[in-house]
């Protein structure tokens, strides 16, 4: 994808998230997403963090004493304190920009919205395709770029390869399904795992830590 591609495709998620947002319950509002600690709310919260300025990151950075990870933790929780009807209309307000968070590329933002976009719709059990061509992206993305996900190391020992575009990667024993599921897997969800197959999947799911029988 090049640069325009990546924006439009950043744009149509945050739309989508947005029309998704104004259709959750209370409850489901309060659901705990596949993000460990994180409940919908947050989430979302998190999304609505996109267009955080340098000024205010180097802020939030001190707050956290250094920790990148405790400062994304940290300024979820404290933006998941807005009222939750607000939410769409900060993403909405987004689409059509082409601003970042400081020292991230524009493939961050897209691997945001498809990533928490599931983070928040499986626990839910509500469907939410993810658009082909985007994840083959993203899962580049997230291959070759180390921290924080380190798929590389983590799956070593796995070739894994999509079945609905020609995106594959690693080597050892082979394990496929939609690029979606391998999108997921690759960034640390296991939620997913029950959509791939192939020689390697049952050793994939033990090495993952799931039974090899669950879904």
């Amino acid at each position: 994808m090049d640069g325009d591609e990546v924006w439009q495709a950043i744009d149509r998620e945050r739309a989508g998230l947005a029309d998704f947002l104004d259709d959750l319950s209370e409850r489901e509002w309060e659901t705990p997403s596949l993000c460990d600690g994180w409940r919908v709310r947050e989430v979302a919260a998190h999304l609505t963090l996109a267009h955080t300025g340098p000024g205010r990151a180097l802020l939030d950075l001190v707050r956290a004493r250094g920790s990148f990870d405790r400062m994304i933790r940290d300024t979820a929780v404290r933006q998941a304190r807005l009222p939750v009807d607000g939410y769409s209309g900060l993403l909405r307000a987004m689409i059509g920009s082409r601003r970042t968070a400081p020292f991230v590329t524009p493939m961050e933002p897209l691997l945001d919205a498809l990533v928490h976009g599931q983070d928040m719709a499986i626990p839910l059990g509500r469907e939410r395709p993810m658009p082909v061509r985007a994840a083959a992206a993203c899962a580049d993305r997230v291959w070759t770029m180390g921290w924080p996900f380190r798929a590389r190391r983590r799956l070593r020992g796995f070739q894994l390869a999509a079945t609905d575009c020609s995106w594959s990667a690693g080597e050892g024993q082979r394990v496929e399904g939609p690029v979606s599921a391998i999108l997921l897997l690759l960034t640390g969800r296991t939620a997913a795992v029950a959509q791939l197959s192939g020689p390697g999947a049952a050793d994939l799911r033990r090495h993952v830590g799931l039974a090899v029988g669950q879904a």
